[in-house]
């Protein structure tokens, strides 16, 4: 399978000598990382099974955040933590969209269009559901920003997981109407006017168009029944989503590389070939600035409303009805994580047991 990291080894040289004098250093930190993750530039551990000898070595993972090979531990220790936080509830999946007229602002001004844009769909979420006709409470929101669209062309746009429902003023829980939030056209002029005004007051140097106050912010909302873990799961997908996985590259070749794509409107999957610079270029556009956080909490999961959270998610428990006892034959079924380490199977006899010969030190950069 080629991978992304085959692309940059490639590519990366001609890359850096037309655009490297202007890179960002993020970018320049996701080249390397990427290129060396899981091979001996990263260190890492030699085993051999005590029964067919055979050799195996195990390269540390670069952890950097727009690595395709990096997200599954972190995705099922994140997965963890939110289950604690899931409330038995239905849920609403909220999408909205930076129009196009002001995509090359953002791009031009990364950290300060996206904070800025995140906030307002964060305040105008929350100030649509304290409205009396709608929610009438606060409710809880876990936005995640993404920039990409399938072809990994610039598509700024946020995904919220919301609650349906809030807590009121007087700490009683208040759900939302079925398979209702809150009007869609009215969240859409409130991140515009919100997003607009703020960035003028904190940019005054950025010239903003005049039809960007007149344009309308596209927004969706669906609507989840009550599965906390398959709400999870699914915004999961978005939460450690990068701008392209290995599995989606199909070929690759002296000039070219050629990737997969959905087509959703149509439901089907097509392809798409761009040079090696370009699919660079469209990859390292999505690397977020260093130290951003693309996933942030709002309502009664920000971390200053812990304290709400645990009202509330005692309110449920005591609401509740009670669990029956498992029988004594019956058992959880947990599913073993593969991983190698000294004790672990081998992977190639599969009778013998590894053990550590020695481990591998990440070898030391000098300077010239």
């Amino acid at each position: 399978m080629i991978e992304v990291a085959d692309v940059f080894r490639q590519f990366g040289d001609a890359y850096l000598a037309a655009f490297g004098g202007s890179m960002l250093p993020s970018h320049k930190r996701a080249i390397q990382d990427i290129i060396a993750c899981r091979t001996e530039a990263m260190g890492g551990h030699l085993y051999e099974c005590d029964s067919c000898h055979q050799e195996i070595y195990s390269y540390h993972s670069c952890k950097n955040r727009s690595c395709p090979k990096c997200h599954t531990d972190q995705t099922r220790r994140w997965l963890d933590l939110r289950k604690e936080e899931m409330l038995p509830i239905p849920y609403f999946h909220v999408t909205v969209t930076v129009p196009e007229i002001l995509r090359p602002l953002f791009l031009a001004n990364q950290n300060d269009a996206y904070r800025i844009f995140m906030q307002a769909c964060a305040d105008s979420i929350r100030e649509l559901a304290k409205d009396p006709r709608y929610v009438n409470g606060l409710v809880g929101t876990l936005m995640v920003l993404h920039t990409c669209n399938q072809q990994m062309l610039y598509h700024p746009h946020s995904h919220s997981l919301v609650t349906g429902g809030g807590i009121t003023d007087d700490g009683s829980w208040n759900p939302a109407n079925e398979g209702f939030l809150f009007p869609l056209k009215a969240l859409s002029m409130l991140v515009r006017g919100k997003f607009l005004t703020t960035l003028k007051r904190l940019r005054p140097d950025i010239n903003i168009p005049e039809s960007a106050w007149q344009q309308n912010w596209v927004s969706h909302c669906t609507v989840w029944g009550k599965g906390e873990q398959a709400v999870l799961d699914y915004l999961a997908r978005y939460v450690f989503r990068i701008a392209i996985t290995n599995s989606r590259i199909v070929a690759m070749d002296e000039q070219t590389v050629t990737f997969r794509y959905k087509e959703r409107k149509k439901r089907r999957w097509r392809t798409c070939q761009v040079s090696g610079i370009e699919f660079m270029r469209r990859f390292l556009m999505h690397v977020l600035p260093r130290g951003f956080h693309k996933v942030r909490y709002f309502g009664i999961w920000n971390k200053k409303n812990r304290k709400v959270l645990r009202q509330v998610s005692l309110l449920f428990v005591l609401s509740a009805p009670p669990i029956a006892d498992l029988a004594p034959d019956q058992t959880v079924e947990r599913t073993p994580t593969a991983k190698v380490a000294s004790g672990s199977p081998c992977l190639h006899c599969a009778t013998g047991t590894l053990f550590l010969v020695r481990s591998i030190p990440r070898p030391t950069i000098r300077p010239p």
